[in-house]
């Protein structure tokens, strides 16, 4: 009875371990994220180029680990506690004193920044999870090591929710970096105290008395393929959700957070729950695989629901395949190594606004998941009927997909049902019945699902030259509607152009109407600074802006997505630049970088609309931003931010680094007539900031009902050191 305490301890010493591991694993990656921002921008190419950081030291790390199970357990224990002394000597963690150059590229400075600031530390904590699984088979022979992924996933989920909802609201950058550091140190205490448990194995004798048999060849591609869908799935759903269905903030976290839940239930030891999901996770992916194709923003929020349905069952299925193929004890290291070369598929994903003009990839691994999920026949008379038939039943099951693609084009609209699902639906339903179980079957039926419900219509607007475009930033679409042009951001209009008679054409519209708050800011430049006023813009959209500019004028535009300039300039789609400014100054670029280099007032009005969709670009909004805009402005400068969102309460935000700096804030709510509305005009709140009252007080007789923006008292700035979104989203 002595001896099984002991054992009980260590267990859980085991799993406090991996639990610290993982949770400071993923505590580090956006706490780092935040640290570079106010130095390298916002541009998507940054973050990508640290996902591929982050993946290619997590994968070091599962390789290390694997290398080191070579070793007798002491030497193991040796070697590994002074890679942590080592990699010590990073502390506290943060970045190095290194400014990149304005026109840095992030495939070369985010890979070098991050890997000379945190990689050393990275690599030794990464390298946790399947060290300390293979110390505890060694210490504890003949229980099971794998339910400690569990754990270990656990650990990376409390990271994962912690950081957005209770480090980053409470804590500063540097506080964190302390508490990161302190964690650390605890860490290492841990990994001292299991290999204090790790048996003293003879030299020349090896770890393991009579090694498992090695898998068979076939197996690698096997599990690698198995890690790689799910991971692949969790950026595809997370660009899908954010750009094409609706832009909130926080919103990237439930995806990955869905994902490391998926871990958690697939490896561990209690196995009914995983067991039913796997079960049921091809009907799953066959009535919703193909409808979400078709995600009207009318119902943003049940396509968000839908995606993130998907991608969980996906994730426990394929994960419980991964479990039930796993190797012997002796053997994890390599299996997890496997698993993270297949877990690349999240940096691979980075390439995908390369190859693609919309979000293929969701699709395409909709269908591999398809093609791997474990399946059983709803009956065993069907069980039975394929493996008579199999080769007519796919006969029939292609003749039947064909009638169905044919009347998706040519047939009645109520079979298929834009608003709610059809008679198809229900077909496909019935063949789903027939189908789960014969593999190819299945995965025949789930590509025509796909094409059925709203790949025809991808796939049509891929046709149409320039229709639609893609960047990191997420996907654009031109459409044509009764007397205008209109660019959309995902679900978001990014802009609209009257057609017609060259006036019609040069009307401002949307957020930037002439009665909006920028709009009348800019109809009042000559009045407050004379014909030579100096305009800067930063966020291009359509140009709509440009036809403000008058005769004298100098103006400056700043963007960050090169594919926005070439809508708005270089494709003839939309004429506001060509029309108003055609020889227009565009700096390209994170715009709080590219102010940074502007000369001092050098500029009399800025004009900040720089969100995409609806996200708030944080680092736009902090004390230190402000003062690089009070820099560039003259001092009478007028600064005019865009903060209509859906989401996210911006006033208080602005309203305190107003006060912080010696600005003088009013705020603007427009809301269109019904002549306006019909010239595509849409409501907006604009403020306005002046650190002159008389610039101030002539803006506001131009008309128009500008109001004092709030914040509460004690509300303190956000600071380059200190932000946080929560207390500010709007409850809907």
């Amino acid at each position: 009875m002595s001896g099984s305490i002991p054992a009980r301890l260590a267990r859980t010493m085991f799993v406090a371990t991996i639990l610290t591991g993982s949770f400071l694993l993923f505590l580090v990656q956006p706490m780092v994220a935040r640290m570079a921002l106010p130095r390298l921008g916002g541009a998507p190419a940054v973050w990508n180029s640290a996902m591929l950081v982050y993946q290619a030291l997590l994968l070091g790390g599962y390789a290390y680990a694997h290398v080191l199970g070579r070793w007798r357990p002491r030497v193991q224990a040796a070697i590994h506690g002074g890679v942590l002394l080592l990699a010590a000597l990073w502390l506290p963690i943060g970045l190095i004193a290194v400014q990149p150059p304005a026109d840095a590229e992030p495939a070369i400075w985010v890979p070098w920044l991050l890997g000379l600031s945190i990689g050393p530390l990275f690599f030794a904590v990464s390298a946790q999870a399947p060290l300390i699984q293979r110390w505890f088979a060694l210490a504890e022979p003949g229980r099971n090591p794998y339910a400690l992924y569990a754990a270990s996933n656990l650990g990376s989920f409390a990271g994962l929710i912690a950081y957005p909802l209770l480090v980053e609201p409470t804590m500063a950058l540097y506080a964190q970096s302390l508490m990161w550091s302190a964690g650390y140190g605890l860490l290492a205490l841990l990994v001292l105290a299991c290999a204090m448990r790790l048996p003293a194995v003879p030299r020349g004798e090896p770890a393991v008395a009579v090694p498992s048999a090695a898998p068979p060849s076939r197996r690698i591609p096997y599990w690698t393929a198995l890690a790689a869908v799910p991971s692949g799935l969790v950026l595809a759903t997370s660009t899908y959700i954010t750009t094409d269905i609706v832009a909130m903030p926080l919103l990237w976290v439930l995806p990955l957070g869905l994902y490391l839940l998926s871990f958690i239930i697939a490896f561990a030891t209690r196995r009914g729950v995983a067991d039913t999901l796997t079960r049921i996770a091809p009907v799953t992916l066959l009535l919703f695989g193909g409808i979400i194709m078709d995600g009207h923003p009318q119902r943003p929020y049940f396509n968000a629901a839908v995606a993130l349905l998907l991608l969980f069952m996906v994730s426990v299925a394929l994960h419980t395949a991964l479990y039930r193929a796993r190797p012997a004890a002796d053997r994890l290291t390599g299996f997890y190594l496997w698993m993270a070369v297949g877990g690349a598929g999240v940096g691979v994903g980075g390439a995908a606004p390369v190859l693609f003009d919309w979000t293929y990839e969701y699709p395409l691994l909709i269908l591999a998941a398809g093609a791997l999920i474990p399946q059983m026949f709803m009956t065993e008379g069907l069980r039975r009927w394929w493996r008579r038939h199999h080769r007519g039943m796919l006969i029939a099951l292609a003749i039947v997909i064909g009638l169905l693609l044919d009347l998706r084009l040519v047939g009645p609209s109520e079979w298929f049902g834009e608003e709610r699902q059809g008679r198809a639906f229900l077909v496909i339903a019935l063949l789903g019945f027939l189908t789960i179980g014969a593999r190819i079957g299945f995965t025949l039926l789930l590509a025509g699902a796909l094409v059925m419900f709203g790949g025809y219509r991808a796939l049509s607007l891929s046709l149409e030259h320039d229709a639609r475009m893609r960047s990191y930033f997420g996907v654009y679409t031109v459409r044509d509607g009764a007397g205008y042009r209109e660019l959309d951001h995902g679900s978001t209009v990014h802009g609209i152009q009257l057609r017609g008679s060259a006036q019609r054409e040069r009307t401002p519209t949307t957020y930037y109407a002439p009665y909006s708050g920028v709009g009348r800011a800019m109809r009042a430049a000559p009045a407050i600074y004379g014909p030579g006023a100096r305009i800067g813009v930063v966020g291009l959209g359509t140009g709509t802006l440009a036809c403000y500019a008058r005769p004298g004028q100098v103006w400056r535009f700043y963007e960050i997505d090169p594919v926005i300039v070439r809508i708005a300039r270089d494709t003839g789609q939309f004429t506001y630049l060509r029309q108003c400014r055609p020889r227009a100054v565009i700096r390209i670029g994170d715009a709080r970088i590219r102010l940074s280099q502007e000369a001092s007032a050098s500029l009399d009005l800025l004009a900040l609309d720089a969100f995409s969709s609806d996200a708030v670009p944080a680092h736009l909004l902090t004390r230190e931003a402000f003062q690089t805009y009070g820099r560039v402005l003259s001092r009478r400068g007028l600064l005019l931010i865009h903060i209509s969102n859906r989401f996210v309460d911006l006033e208080p935000v602005v309203a305190a680094a107003g006060r912080d700096g010696g600005w003088i804030v009013r705020k603007m709510h427009y809301i269109p007539s019904e002549l306006d509305r019909e010239a595509q005009a849409t409501s907006s709140v604009w403020l306005a900031l002046s650190r002159d009252a008389g610039t101030m007080t002539a803006l506001e007789t131009q008309g128009g009902d500008w109001a004092p923006a709030t914040a509460p008292a004690g509300l303190k700035p956000w600071t380059d050191d200190y932000s946080t979104v929560l207390p500010f989203i709007n409850r809907f």
